[in-house]
């Protein structure tokens, strides 16, 4: 058997000498994807993990020390408030997911093009009007004298001494749903038209009703965008100052307005953060259950 003829000695040296620049060009390579993560890591790191984490410093740190007495102040003198966050957020998401579900089941359902033309073009509004547009308008349309009682009293359903007023968390949680609910539809009536028309069409066949076909089919189908638009909205509303705070009028109220009021009244941080730290606890338990729930479907997958 014939041997392989030698290699001629500056084709070697060529090899040698490009060695450099294919490392360089294999550090490159390896290189570039932290280099165009680096600024939205940067931007993280920035204006998220530090303040949170100089926000649970300061929470549970004072003159050096560790201490649980500013936690203990908060919830001694705004426990009521925290409890109440809590409902009236988790009560306006009950009723988000309701009718988010039952807005795009028509838009994917609905028989009459016209009605669903109408309500595609109304439902999205209220997504362009900012939170604090939203709380003075609630003022004016919930007050005692507002638009909703003097609808009703025309109506003969009150009489003007029995109009009650609804500038307290009920307030609150119209103005959430009204204002959220678009957000989690758009996602909702999304992933309901992205789906396959053969499950409603066999269903239909079957002789499945709308409401059969949007509880038992659709509303699973769709289940884990639902969640994804709930969770967000549980920050967001959880996060909102303008709302509460101009649309309750006296105690019980949100946090929110109590760690503003901590800060603007008393220049108290430690019991503000404090208060920051324990939203902070709410809506890590809320992910905590998104992630656990997106882990344990990507099992099954």
């Amino acid at each position: 058997m014939s041997a392989w003829p030698a290699e001629p000695a500056h084709g070697a040296a060529r090899r040698v000498e490009a060695a450099p620049g294919l490392r360089l060009a294999a550090l490159g390579e390896r290189l570039l994807p932290l280099v165009l993560v680096a600024p939205a890591l940067a931007t993280v790191l920035l204006f998220f993990v530090y303040p949170l984490s100089y926000s649970i410093y300061d929470a549970v740190f004072e003159d050096g020390r560790w201490t649980w007495a500013n936690f203990e102040k908060a919830l001694a003198l705004y426990g009521p408030d925290i409890l109440l966050t809590l409902a009236t957020v988790l009560l306006s998401l009950a009723l988000i997911a309701v009718l988010a579900v039952a807005i795009g089941g028509y838009l994917t359902l609905g028989e009459h093009p016209g009605a669903v033309a109408l309500l595609r073009w109304l439902y999205r509004w209220p997504l362009f009007i900012p939170f604090i547009v939203t709380a003075q308008m609630m003022r004016t349309f919930l007050a005692k004298n507002g638009m909703l009682n003097h609808a009703l009293i025309g109506l003969g359903l009150y009489t003007p001494l029995e109009a009650p007023s609804l500038l307290d968390w009920r307030g609150v949680v119209v103005a959430f749903v009204w204002k959220q609910t678009p957000f989690v539809t758009l996602l909702v009536a999304g992933a309901m038209a992205s789906l396959d028309r053969g499950y409603v069409e066999a269903a239909r066949n079957l002789g499945a009703g709308r409401l059969r076909i949007l509880v038992e089919i659709l509303v699973p189908l769709v289940r884990q965008t639902l969640f994804v638009g709930l969770v967000l909205s549980f920050v967001i509303m959880l996060s909102v100052l303008s709302v509460p705070m101009m649309i309750v009028a006296g105690q019980p109220t949100l946090i929110t307005v109590d760690m503003a009021f901590r800060i603007t009244a008393y220049g108290d941080y430690g019991v503000a953060n404090a208060l920051g730290t324990i939203s902070y606890l709410m809506t890590g338990v809320v992910a905590w259950l998104y992630l656990r729930y997106a882990v344990a479907r990507a099992g099954r997958s």
